[in-house]
C-alpha cells in the first residue's frame, strides 16, 4: 500500500487488528513472492513506535507482512533521538504515511515508574533511564487524579505523541501540510484489540 493516504493506512491497520481478534487473519505478503518483490527496496505504509513488550507483535497483531509496516521498539516506547531520527527517515525517506505510537496494557516500564513515583523504588542500571522517560506520564495522570492502569497508559501514549509532535519539526510540518498522520493506539494483551487513543492529521477510523 505504498503512498497511500493517512487514512486509508488507518483503516488498514485497525482492519488488520479486527481480524486478529476475529481470528481470522490474512497473513498477506508473507511468501517467497512478496520476499523476492521487495529485495531491491521498501516502500511501508506506516511505520510504529512500540513497547518491546514480546506480546505486541506488530505484523502478527495488525495483520500485516513483509514491507508493510516499518517498526521500531523500546520498552515503554521511550523517545530517543535514535528513535525521533529512524522515524523521521521512515515518512521523509521511505514514504510512511502514519505514524502510530503503541502501547498496551499491563506494561511493564509503567509499573516501574509508577513504583518509582509511589513507593520511592528506583530502577537499576539503565532501566533507570527507561523509568525516567515514563515518570513524567506517571505523575501527569496523578495531577489529572487517574488511578486506573488503562487511564495512566492512555496518558502515556498520549505524552509520547505529544513528544514526538513538539521535538520533530520534520513530523509535526509533514502533519500540517496533510502529508503524515500520527496517532496514538492502546492495545489490550487479553482482546487482541486495539483501541484509538489520539490522532493529529486524521478522522478516527473506527
Amino acid at each position: 500500500m505504498p503512498r497511500t493516504s493517512p487514512s486509508v493506512a488507518l483503516e488498514a491497520m485497525l482492519s488488520g487488528n479486527r481480524r486478529f481478534v476475529a481470528g481470522q487473519p490474512h497473513h498477506p505478503n508473507q511468501d517467497a513472492a512478496r520476499r523476492a518483490q521487495l529485495a531491491p527496496g521498501q516502500e511501508p505504509f506506516a511505520v510504529i513506535l512500540g513497547c518491546s513488550d514480546s506480546r505486541l507483535a506488530a505484523e502478527i497483531i495488525f495483520d500485516q507482512g513483509l514491507g508493510d509496516l516499518f517498526v521500531v521498539r523500546t520498552a515503554g516506547h521511550v523517545l530517543g533521538a535514535e528513535v525521533l531520527g529512524s522515524v523521521e527517515y521512515a515518512t521523509s525517506v521511505l514514504g510512511c504515511r502514519l505514524v502510530v505510537v503503541l502501547g498496551h496494557d499491563s506494561c511493564g516500564a509503567v509499573a516501574a515508574a509508577r513504583a518509582a513515583v509511589d513507593d520511592g523504588l528506583p530502577a537499576a542500571g539503565f532501566v533507570r533511564d527507561v523509568v525516567e522517560r515514563v515518570t513524567p506520564s506517571v505523575l501527569a495522570a496523578r495531577a489529572a487524579g487517574l488511578t486506573d492502569d488503562s487511564d495512566i497508559i492512555d496518558e502515556h501514549i498520549r505524552h509520547t505523541v505529544k513528544l514526538i509532535m513538539d521535538r520533530s519539526r520534520v513530523l509535526s510540518e509533514q502533519v500540517q501540510t496533510g502529508e503524515v498522520a500520527v496517532v496514538g493506539l492502546a492495545y489490550q494483551l487479553a482482546e487482541g484489540s486495539a483501541r484509538l487513543v489520539t490522532s493529529h492529521g486524521v478522522e478516527s477510523a473506527e
